[in-house]
């Protein structure tokens, strides 16, 4: 019954009705994912050491890539099932998921070990110096060496669970371990507790990403024979069709986050010069804009297996309204977002430190870095569509043209130029750069795909 139920939801509900139903929960889940990381800044921040919070940001890089790995197993393989599940192809359906449990968990081992053995290095490249790398190094140990594989498979996990429409499910995953987090973020760092700082952070968010693990391994054990999930490793093929399948759009969106790691790195070494409090300030901001970054995500990642789902059963009218109606909610959400962010940067800073110099940078920085989200939340609605379908070469285009083509140049040219308050400008233009590239590709996927109502036999492009 629950399997016809959320089939339903993606054959006859209507467009607001199954887009809230799929959406919803997996914007609350991502706002928890904001809160718990936003715990993180806020506690270490009332430490008052702007050089703790530093580490905590420089640290970000590492835990980006992550996202790397749970893009091509967990977007991949949560496009490929859903794809799968609405032509009926059950027996592609489960061999994508049992491909994408056990790749993700050999992944997450080969990059912790990586990370480990490399980590003299690796602090170098992220921009530690003699203050901050002890902290970012003790970051590192809870989060990566001990953390990797609870990290990456609670989060690919999530994707599979909710590519059959169980979207609640999923989100209960994600908001148990992240409540975890807050409730053991204060114990762990602040000195009425274990008095860890930064160090205590780490270790809550392992501890999180343990407990959400458990649960999720929890529902499928409890549901065997009802979820189509599949981990049974008799169920792991690795013929070419499955492999290309995941990775046909795994692979570029996993690209596109290792993008994001090497621009952020960039960024953290180009605001190390400014200081200790530049560089807090700048992490601080960008914990900011997570915010309707991620129910901007959380909105488009919600509504994907619906996308997929019309897709492969050839109901793009279906398909296109679910769009519209999901992009209209998005940038009407983005809108006051930025407003909220424009006129209130001081206090939004205040909230996670009272440092002065730091709060002073991170006024600025906010005001002008907020400008950017109505075009981040076009060019993630647009993405998720392309991913949605299987054009993963369209969003690795993207990612390119925002990140080597646009933003690393600007970065670079701005704080020449304009100094530390150039760097969040060049966030500015290449979100808007690239919002103008995603909306020519989304006019040209809709048209291919009128024509193919059309004349049946026509390709869509990739």
């Amino acid at each position: 019954m629950a399997k016809n139920n959320r089939i339903q939801v993606f054959e006859e509900l209507p467009i607001p009705k199954a887009v809230a139903s799929l959406s919803v929960p997996t914007v609350l889940a991502m706002l928890v994912s904001v809160i718990y990381s936003l715990a993180d800044t806020y506690f270490v921040g009332l430490l008052n050491d702007p050089v703790q919070t530093a580490a905590v940001s420089l640290a970000g890089p590492v835990l980006l890539a992550t996202n790397a790995v749970n893009n091509l197993f967990g977007v991949g393989g949560s496009s490929m099932m859903s794809r799968a599940l609405g032509s009926k192809d059950y027996d592609t359906l489960k061999a994508s998921s049992a491909f994408g449990f056990y790749g993700a968990i050999t992944c997450a081992v080969v990059f912790s070990v990586l990370c480990t053995v490399f980590r003299g290095p690796l602090l170098g490249l992220l921009g530690a110096d003699a203050a901050t790398a002890g902290y970012t190094s003790d970051y590192l140990n809870w989060t990566i060496t001990l953390g990797a594989v609870p990290t990456i498979l609670n989060v690919v996990l999530s994707y599979m669970v909710r590519s059959e429409g169980a979207a609640l499910i999923a989100s209960v995953g994600t908001m148990s371990g992240c409540a975890l987090n807050v409730l053991l973020d204060p114990l762990f760092i602040m000195p009425w507790g274990l008095n860890m700082g930064a160090e205590g952070a780490a270790a809550a968010t392992l501890l999180s990403n343990c407990f959400a693990t458990l649960v999720y391994l929890g529902y499928l054990l409890k549901n065997r024979g009802k979820t189509m999930v599949c981990i049974d490793p008799r169920a792991l093929r690795l013929n070419r069709r499955i492999v290309a399948g995941v990775f046909g759009v795994g692979l570029p969106a996993s690209i596109q986050n290792l993008l994001n790691v090497v621009v952020t790195t960039l960024l953290n070494q180009t605001a190390a010069p400014y200081g200790a409090a530049a560089l807090a300030a700048m992490g601080i901001c960008k914990k900011i804009d997570m915010m309707p970054m991620y129910v901007a995500l959380g909105i488009s990642q919600g509504v994907m297996p619906l996308l997929s789902y019309n897709y492969a059963s050839k109901n793009h009218k279906r398909m296109r309204s679910a769009f519209a109606f999901t992009a209209a909610i998005s940038l009407c959400i983005s809108v006051a977002a930025m407003a909220v962010m424009f006129f209130m940067p001081g206090k939004l800073v205040q909230l996670f430190i009272q440092d002065a110099e730091t709060v002073a940078h991170g006024t600025i920085i906010l005001r002008v870095s907020c400008l950017m989200i109505p075009f981040m939340v076009t060019d993630f609605l647009c993405v998720g569509l392309f991913q949605a379908v299987g054009m993963g070469k369209a969003s690795l285009i993207l990612a390119i043209s925002r990140k080597l083509a646009l933003e690393m140049p600007l970065v670079l040219l701005l704080d020449r130029l304009a100094g530390l308050y150039g760097l969040p400008w060049a966030q500015v233009l290449a979100e808007a750069g690239v919002a103008a590239i995603a909306l020519f590709m989304l006019m040209r996927l809709f048209r291919d795909l009128q024509k193919q109502a059309e004349q049946p036999a026509a390709a869509i492009p990739d």
